[in-house]
């Protein structure tokens, strides 16, 4: 009977039975085996000992439970071989042992019964004079069985309790230190520099870590159950998403880069790494992203690249403005030499001045280039605003096509500004030959106007001047309007712009102290504003250069390209000028140093192969203090001490006619040698 109990009781069959489903530890069912085993003797020797027929029945009831037990046990088995969840098991192998369970307890009602009437037998052997002795001699010997017994148990039961107490710390340790891992790999997950993305294998957001949320805006609850599609920006091509869909079904990594878009609908750059999760027999349970915000490395990256083409820029305009602009200084000279000869009121002289309008059109767009290679400031002075305005005017009413209408509107011709005449002639050539390329072939309309204004839009408490292009073209679209200025953004097709144009604007304009931006007006098309500050002072009136007469005096003139060479020569020489050319500078000044006080000027070009303006001018310098010399160049020679070369002038090329006969009669004007 203390067998069968102890099968029944804790660390017994039904004990160990449900351990086994709730642990799946091994060890529980090599006992269960073993008890079950024992418990089949057990039963069988208790039969065999004569048993009554109500400890029989009790039996089976019993017998009945543990064999249920024990043909539940192999799908107890399969269970924790296949990793079922406890649940689904327990609802598969549970037994109903409440018979056992109250059979068990009528056997011990059934014992103690026994028991007591021992008890009765005893006294009434005694009162009866029965053989007292051989019935305690038979109790006592029950006893000890009982008593062996029970140490059995007890023996068995500490054996297994001390085994219990074991699996149960071990599985206590490790769930600590699970927990620790765990605890660990969350802080690192937490605080991390980038973002962490987990997705299952549809791509189904399940878990996004915070650098996610501050990076693009969106809570967890906002993108768990979605995918990653949510920040696309629609910018990379779909072969990129087809490289990485094929990558990720192969089990394979995946790196690339991004431009996502945020919450609020900007724009960031993730450089991300995708990678495949496995479980223990290699299968794919999840992906996981890791994101870099690089926007800022990016920016870093296109400044420099932007720096890097500005400095091309630089370079290539240097080079480029010296031999166009010579072109030009061929052009122009001839043409003023072509005017002078022309007879008056003929179609001839119509057409030289067209020529000459296209090559000052052309000297404009070199400076145009070199003003944003060089970044260097202008000479800032009183500018006459309908001055400027018509002469744009007439030079882009020349060039632009006959549907095109141009009108200037200035309500106060005494309005003036104080910048680089130059340059603010190129902003408005500019402005008005992007108004003219945005209307096009269809025809349209460009008004040129300027106002005055107290200038608190600007913020400056100073006065401004607005001087507004519109033109009735398409417009700039609302996308692009922040982008209009960059350098070499252009909406134009591949050779058809430079997308320096606007740059330049802006740039010339921001070192006038000016400000210049895009309206919409309500008539349609594009106006952009240019404002200035305003000049109280009125600028010099222009005055028409005096006839010049004869010229006197031997030139010593030097430059590298013959039809410049000829071309200033000529202009000289019908000045009366005596003209000796040369293209090699050193031959040059052997004829200078050998004849010096027969020259009365020098002029040279200041960018030569063999020796340069700089080296001219010294070794003029060394032979004569007091000639006077001109130095010509597309570009301002940085090397040049004007102040220990005087005295001398510096003229721009492509060279004006007019300007280099008036600047030859000032320099050799009395005193000078002659």
């Amino acid at each position: 009977m203390s067998r069968i109990r102890g099968h029944l009781g804790y660390g017994g069959i039904i004990h160990n039975f449900k351990n086994y489903v709730l642990r799946k530890d091994p060890r529980y069912f090599a006992s269960l085996q073993t008890q079950l085993k024992d418990f089949t003797a057990t039963l069988r020797e208790y039969r065999e000992s004569g048993a009554s027929d109500v400890e029989l029945v009790q039996l089976a009831a019993i017998e009945t439970a543990v064999e249920s037990y024990r043909s539940k046990l192999v799908i107890a088995e399969q269970a924790a071989r296949e990793g079922w969840a406890p649940q689904r098991t327990d609802v598969l192998v549970k037994v109903d042992d409440s018979a056992a369970l109250e059979a068990l307890s009528s056997l011990d009602r059934y014992w103690r019964e026994k028991r007591r009437e021992t008890t009765r037998a005893i006294a009434n052997a005694v009162r009866d004079g029965q053989e007292l002795v051989a019935v305690g001699f038979n109790f006592l010997g029950g006893l000890a069985v009982v008593a062996l017994a029970l140490y059995a148990l007890f023996y068995l039961l500490q054996k297994e309790l001390r085994q219990t107490i074991g699996l149960l710390s071990n599985e206590l340790k490790e769930r600590k230190l699970a927990e620790h891992v765990a605890k660990k790999f969350h802080r690192a997950v937490d605080q991390s520099p980038a973002t962490i993305t987990i997705t299952d294998t549809q791509g189904i957001i399940e878990y996004v870590n915070p650098k996610f949320t501050s990076l693009t805006g969106y809570q967890p609850e906002e993108v768990i159950g979605r995918t990653p599609r949510l920040l696309q920006s629609g910018d990379e091509p779909p072969e990129l998403y087809a490289n990485l869909r094929r990558q990720l079904a192969l089990g394979q990594e995946w790196h690339g880069t991004f431009r996502n878009l945020k919450k609020d609908g900007s724009a960031y750059w993730s450089k991300t790494n995708i990678l495949p999760l496995r479980d223990e027999d290699g299968s794919i349970t999840h992906f996981i992203g890791l994101g870099e915000d690089i926007t800022e490395r990016r920016k870093v990256r296109e400044h420099i690249h932007r720096a890097q083409k500005m400095e091309a820029v630089g370079l290539l305009a240097s080079g480029v403005a010296h031999d166009f602009n010579n072109v030009l200084t061929t052009i122009l000279g001839n043409v003023h030499l072509a005017k002078l000869d022309a007879p008056e009121h003929e179609t001839l002289a119509e057409e030289l001045d067209q020529i000459e309008i296209a090559a000052k059109r052309a000297r404009n767009l070199v400076n145009q280039v070199l003003a944003f290679a060089r970044r260097q400031p202008g000479a800032m002075e009183p500018v006459g605003v309908a001055d400027i305005l018509q002469e744009v005017t007439r030079l882009m009413r020349a060039s632009i096509l006959p549907n095109i209408e141009i009108s200037c509107v200035v309500d106060d011709e005494d309005l003036a500004v104080i910048a680089d005449p130059t340059r603010l002639h190129q902003v408005i050539m500019n402005l008005c030959s992007n108004a003219a390329e945005a209307i096009g072939s269809e025809g349209g309309k460009i008004t040129l106007s300027a106002t005055a204004s107290a200038g608190t839009e600007a913020g400056d408490d100073k006065s401004l001047v607005h001087i507004t292009i519109c033109d009735s073209g398409p417009g700039v679209p609302e996308d692009l309007r922040t982008q209009i200025f960059d350098p070499f953004f252009t909406t134009k097709a591949t050779g058809k712009g430079t997308g320096l144009g606007l740059s330049v604007v802006a740039n010339l304009v921001a070192e006038m102290n000016g400000q210049v931006r895009l309206n919409s007006p309500e008539a349609g098309g594009a106006g952009f504003e240019v404002l200035l500050p305003r000049s109280e002072r009125r600028p010099k009136p222009a005055t028409k250069p005096e006839s010049l007469g004869k010229g006197v005096g031997r030139i010593l003139l030097i430059d590298d390209e013959a039809e410049v060479l000829r071309t200033c020569a000529k202009i000289l020489e019908r000045q009366g000028y005596v003209v000796d050319m040369f293209i090699n500078p050193e031959k040059a000044l052997e004829t200078f140093n050998a004849e010096a006080q027969d020259f009365a000027l020098v002029m040279t070009d200041f960018v030569m192969p063999e020796l340069n303006g700089q080296q001219v001018c010294n070794t003029v310098r060394k032979s004569r203090p007091d000639c006077p010399i001109i130095v010509y160049s597309a570009y301002q020679p940085a090397t040049l001490d004007l102040k220990a070369l005087q005295p001398i002038r510096l003229l721009d090329k492509p060279v004006d006619p007019g300007h280099l006969s008036r600047t030859v009669a000032e320099l050799l004007s009395p005193p000078a040698v002659k």
